[in-house]
């Protein structure tokens, strides 16, 4: 074979082996920016609170500043920020909005514990402590008697219950796509634990069943409420009550901090796990009714939460200190015990028993006895 012959094969190999670098490389080089742009898609962005900035992976408390105390001493509401690594949305999670309601206070505390928010995907601004000036004094209310719960969304330079719902506004709903706000029943009454909330919006009723509480309940906003403003907002809110008062409930508790996990799966926000048994699927309140003591006295219980009760059956009995005149309450109508007065002592009109009516009594009783077995309650619990 001539040489010019074979040099010319020679160089058509050396171009072919050159062109196929040339592709390969294109290709990598292709997939490689693909990939970049993915990863850039799906990386979390960072976010500011109180003129902060937490950067995506990392996580940092807040002291956002409030009134002082008459002392002079500085006082602030701290908010723990949790910016995942990767996009999602973004939790706000607070509670004591009322002072003295502290069950929320700890289910906060433990949740943050919890290995799982290493990968977490979007942000969670958790503040177990809003209404800091209550905490402080055990009160359910503002230093000026003011309920901050009907104070929202309040004004920078309003009163110090107007001033609070502006922080918690601003700082928190406006940087929310979701929202839960832990709350308990009032001093010397107790709440089964449920969700409330506007159950006519999908999202927030898909949510509510996800949390896992026995019972839902669709309940009217409140003007000044937080969960009226985050509403306004387009935030879905969930309002989880449950337990009592300046006490800790520790079936409050672990049914709160399950329910938080279990809103934050739902919202793709925490890796999913494989249960161990199905979720508790909640009973939804039609309709709920307060009843009222007939007369002043002294009460004698004669039912706990999460009872199923008929209409006309004993709640309780009224007598005097001698025991010579007794009042029986009967139930007003057919329900589940969702709510009810734990003090001995009361004045005629107070409201001693929330009845939650339900459209099947029979199985409303055996949710509620599948959510005391999930979470070990004891047998004389509520």
């Amino acid at each position: 074979m001539r040489p010019h012959l074979r040099w010319s094969r020679a160089r058509r190999e050396l171009v072919a082996q050159l062109l196929a670098i040339g592709v390969r490389d294109t290709v990598n080089h292709r997939a490689s920016t693909a990939l970049g742009q993915e990863n850039l898609k799906n990386s979390n962005k960072t976010i500011r609170i109180g003129g902060e900035e937490i950067p995506p992976g990392q996580r940092a408390t807040v002291n956002l500043p409030v009134a002082d105390l008459y002392t002079s001493t500085q006082l602030s509401m701290p908010v723990h920020v949790i910016n995942g690594r990767s996009a999602g949305p973004t939790v706000f999670l607070t509670a004591a909005v009322h002072g003295d309601e502290l069950n929320g206070v700890e289910i906060i505390k433990r949740f943050l514990r919890l290995s799982a928010l290493k990968r977490l995907k979007g942000c969670l601004l958790a503040v177990p402590v809003v209404n800091v000036f209550g905490f402080i004094n055990r009160s359910r209310y503002l230093p000026d008697r003011r309920d901050l719960n009907r104070a929202f969304p309040g004004r920078e330079q309003g009163s110090i219950a107007a001033r609070l719902a502006h922080i918690v506004a601003t700082e928190l709903v406006e940087n929310a796509d979701y929202g839960i706000d832990l709350h308990t029943g009032a001093i010397d009454r107790t709440n089964l634990p449920q969700i409330r909330g506007n159950l006519s919006d999908p999202e927030v009723l898909r949510l509510a069943k996800e949390f896992g509480a026995p019972v839902i309940i669709n309940a009217n906003m409140r003007d000044g409420s937080l969960r009226q403003y985050a509403a306004e907002n387009d935030v879905p809110m969930l309002l989880y009550e449950s337990g009592e008062a300046l006490r800790f409930d520790e079936l409050s508790i672990r049914a709160g901090i399950r329910g938080v996990g279990r809103v934050l799966r739902a919202l793709d926000m925490l890796p999913q796990r494989r249960a161990k048994r199905p979720p508790i699927e909640p009973v939804q309140a039609t309709r709920t009714t307060w009843v009222r003591a007939p007369s002043s006295g002294i009460v004698r219980t004669e039912c706990r939460l999460g009872q199923r009760v008929n209409t006309g059956q004993l709640l309780a009995t009224i007598s005097d200190p001698f025991g010579e005149i007794e009042n029986e309450v009967p139930a007003s109508t057919s329900g589940i015990v969702v709510g009810r007065s734990t003090s001995p002592l009361s004045h005629e009109g107070d409201a001693l028993f929330h009845l939650a009516e339900v459209e099947d009594d029979k199985e409303a009783r055996a949710t509620v006895d599948e959510f005391q077995n999930v979470h070990a309650v004891e047998e004389n619990w509520g």
